[in-house]
């Protein structure tokens, strides 16, 4: 287990699901698989882990098997409730703060580009034209999209940049809240201009 000054889920240990990973050959970083379960979730996929599996395997083309397979489900699990969570207790999975801040921002930036394949696949798979999306929506992802081209080959490790770093992961946690948000408002929309959806 491990927390760090973000608060991070507990439960979910970053280092151990990187090794994980690397014993299933896999290129992948758990922050690859937070980003994309989050960009699926809110993008409107299903809460169901298994359901949420398959999507995050046709998004990022990665297959797990054995026990971390049953991490990622319990992963998808935890952060779809923590989406909904009337406290915003939802924190996205990263390197904790004993790493250098170059790799953390590469975490960082591997993040928001796997939230935007999760992001995409669930919006294709449930028929959402990005074009069509709220405005605050359309900035996530235009803002996620900067993000994800981070440049990490002059970062210092000082104060200033320390603290634009914690600024990015806050604005990223936000965003994802926001978007999420969005889309249960637009499916409230949908169900109420049509009562028989809401009935499926």
């Amino acid at each position: 287990m491990s927390t760090d000054s973000r608060g991070v889920v507990s439960q979910f240990d970053f280092e151990a699901l990187a090794n994980q990973l690397l014993e299933q050959g896999l290129t992948a970083s758990p922050a690859d698989l937070h980003g994309c379960i989050v960009g699926l979730l809110a993008a409107g996929a299903s809460h169901e882990a298994e359901a949420g599996l398959a999507a995050l395997h046709e998004s990022l083309d990665v297959y797990l098997h054995g026990e971390l397979a049953e991490q990622v489900l319990a992963l998808y699990q935890a952060t779809a409730g923590a989406l909904a969570d009337d406290e915003f207790d939802f924190y996205p999975l990263l390197l904790d703060d004993s790493a250098d801040l170059a790799s953390r921002t590469a975490a960082l930036a591997s993040w928001c580009r796997s939230f935007l394949s999760g992001y995409a696949h669930a919006s294709a798979a449930t028929g959402q034209q990005l074009s069509a999306l709220p405005q605050d929506s359309s900035e996530v992802l235009r803002d996620l999209a900067a993000i994800a081209e981070a440049d990490t080959d002059d970062i210092e490790e000082d104060e200033d940049s320390e603290r634009a770093y914690a600024e990015l992961t806050e604005y990223i946690r936000f965003a994802a809240l926001n978007a999420y948000a969005d889309r249960l408002v637009g499916v409230a929309a949908e169900n109420t201009a049509d009562p028989q959806r809401s009935l499926h």
